[in-house]
């Protein structure tokens, strides 16, 4: 009965042990995080190719990171665990933008593309967005519907589901549109 007693107690000692030489103390943890800064910023040009963007989402990281410090599991890949909240935020941040109605295209021919179709801006704004709107309506209806549905947020699966037709001819369509569209609309694209 003491030998039971023992095992038991020697067992929750070394359980107890091991998990204090698996956490990471705040000072490892932290000099882990900025010694990944300037792969953190690599990381972040691939997503953004915008000095400044790529400063905040680093930025956005580390506080993301420092905050849910508790979650990352030692002794497992932190840069992965990193990279992961990075990817994450870009994710999320882009999203939102889509939803507010910006898309960005970083293609070799980026340009910006704004849909607030609001009277409020100044006058060149509006004159551009009737501009781009009354281009956009040139479009035959195969490339139009697809364009605009990207265009307001759907996805490529929504797209192909609702007009029947498959994943890589509304990628096709949508893509041939831009282009007529960067063709019809030189003044826009950067």
């Amino acid at each position: 009965m003491f030998n039971k007693k023992t095992e038991k107690l020697n067992k929750k000692c070394l359980a107890l042990a091991s998990q204090k030489l698996n956490k990471m103390s705040t000072l490892e943890f932290n000099n882990a995080l900025i010694g990944l800064e300037g792969n953190l910023y690599s990381f972040a040009m691939s997503f953004t190719r915008n000095r400044e963007e790529a400063r905040d989402l680093t930025q956005e990281t580390y506080v993301k990171a420092l905050t849910y410090r508790g979650y990352y599991t030692p002794q497992t890949n932190f840069k992965a665990w990193v990279f992961t909240i990075m990817r994450n935020i870009f994710i999320n941040n882009y999203r939102r933008n889509v939803k507010s109605g910006q898309i960005f295209d970083n293609s070799k021919d980026s340009y910006l593309l704004n849909n607030s179709q609001s009277e409020t801006g100044n006058p060149f704004q509006r004159i551009a967005i009737k501009d781009i709107l009354s281009k956009i309506n040139v479009l035959t209806e195969e490339y139009r519907e697809p364009f605009e549905m990207h265009f307001n947020g759907f996805k490529y699966k929504e797209i192909s589901d609702k007009l029947n037709i498959p994943i890589g001819t509304v990628k096709s369509r949508i893509f041939i549109a831009r282009k007529k569209l960067m063709e019809m609309l030189p003044d826009y694209a950067y």
